[in-house]
């Protein structure tokens, strides 16, 4: 997770593994959490992952599909893996959660790292016995830097919590269900969603197609002029209102793709619906 010739930003925070742990050191956690890590092919980045909150009881990956050997790679740095037939990405996480041993749930993407510091956070929030919920703030890397600006800043998904909730199984946003709200830990999750601009496109793909059916299904309809106004006013509201030029180039590039990806979401809406004509001139040529 390193960028450059040295260790980036996450890598001094505490991002990167720390050396010499053995499997039987990184299973001796204390602190009474089961960690949750939903995987596809992350043979690569699972183990550091793992190791990266060896100060969890319990870890658990739910792998699916994967076409490398991402469930011996998990095994191997001490978590316990099992394989579970993908419906979502929430449906993952809650058949993980069903296995958990633990108390309380600490939801981590492959894409994520913990650090000592979260750690003693998560350890001081299972304690209080007046909450069920706790919003976990992630600092964000894109292309090698950290983002703060342009919405990314506010970025505090609900991500430890006690073990007797469950995630809705929505195709996109998929949140816990919970109906108190939740507290704010002080430290963060590191977070690299997107090693190249060749990733996001194939990651903006996927949660487009998806988003679409999702909305389709509830009977959302998208007009020409939303398809031609949405993605001008996202690039704005992040670049200028939500400050994203304070990051530099990448917070320019940020905003851009922003837009790229709410063009994207509702042009497959609109292919859903109006974009389906009754009759196929090229079947009828």
């Amino acid at each position: 997770m390193s960028e450059g010739g040295g260790q980036g930003a996450a890598g001094r925070a505490g991002l990167a593994p720390g050396g010499g742990q053995g499997a039987a050191d990184r299973r001796a956690g204390s602190v009474p959490v089961t960690v949750v890590i939903a995987a596809h092919n992350e043979a690569h980045h699972i183990a550091e992952c793992i190791e990266s909150v060896s100060w969890a009881d319990e870890v658990l990956v739910v792998e699916n599909d994967s076409s490398d050997d991402t469930i011996a790679q998990a095994e191997s740095a001490g978590a316990a893996a099992f394989s579970h037939p993908f419906t979502s990405i929430g449906g993952q996480r809650n058949a993980a959660i069903a296995r958990a041993t633990r108390p309380w749930i600490l939801v981590v993407d492959a894409d994520e790292r913990g650090t000592p510091a979260l750690g003693e956070a998560v350890a001081a929030a299972v304690r209080d016995a007046g909450r069920d919920a706790w919003r976990v703030p992630r600092r964000n890397i894109f292309l090698g830097r950290e983002i703060r600006h342009g919405g990314w800043g506010r970025d505090r998904p609900v991500r430890l919590f006690r073990s007797h909730l469950r995630y809705d199984e929505r195709p996109v946003h998929e949140h816990v269900i919970t109906t108190e709200e939740p507290g704010v830990l002080t430290e963060a999750l590191w977070h690299r969603p997107y090693t190249s601009l060749d990733q996001y496109f194939s990651k903006l793909s996927r949660y487009s197609r998806d988003w679409a059916r999702q909305h389709h299904a509830r009977g959302r309809r998208v007009s020409v002029a939303m398809l031609l106004m949405r993605p001008q006013l996202r690039v704005f509201t992040t670049l200028v209102l939500r400050g994203g030029w304070r990051d530099g180039a990448r917070g320019v590039i940020l905003a851009v793709l922003a837009g790229v990806s709410v063009a994207a979401k509702y042009a497959h809406l609109w292919a859903l619906g109006d974009g389906e004509p009754a009759e196929d001139p090229w079947r009828g040529a």
